[in-house]
């Protein structure tokens, strides 16, 4: 149910002839579907929550969509699989661990998991 002054949708570039690159890496690393509009626009629908990071030492300077894994390694080995590039590996933060990556158009995302 969407709820005003929620989260709802997250717009990352896939800019220069990547965007099908970009949605075969998501497929294969997360078995994400998409809905095509038109040969420039591809949407997706694989649920979202959010934060903000206060630490100015470690703040994005872009948004960072972050997804979460059940298996955190399997998850890191699908995308190296996929064609990804990881960025930070695997390392723990308070409430679990996460790695960052790099997707073949540059956006860099996080995936975390509880243990």
């Amino acid at each position: 149910m969407r709820e005003t002054g929620k989260v709802d949708y997250i717009e990352m570039p896939a800019g220069g002839g990547t965007l099908d690159s970009v949605k075969a890496f998501y497929a294969a690393a997360f078995s994400w579907s998409f809905t095509d509009y038109g040969p420039g626009y591809s949407a997706f629908s694989e649920g979202l929550d959010g934060g903000f990071d206060g630490d100015p030492a470690e703040g994005a300077v872009k948004p960072l969509p972050v997804l979460y894994s059940h298996d955190l390694e399997a998850t890191l080995a699908a995308v190296e699989d996929a064609g990804g590039r990881i960025v930070r590996p695997i390392f723990s933060f308070p409430g679990g661990r996460r790695f960052h990556f790099a997707d073949p158009a540059g956006n860099e995302l996080a995936v975390w998991s509880e243990e």
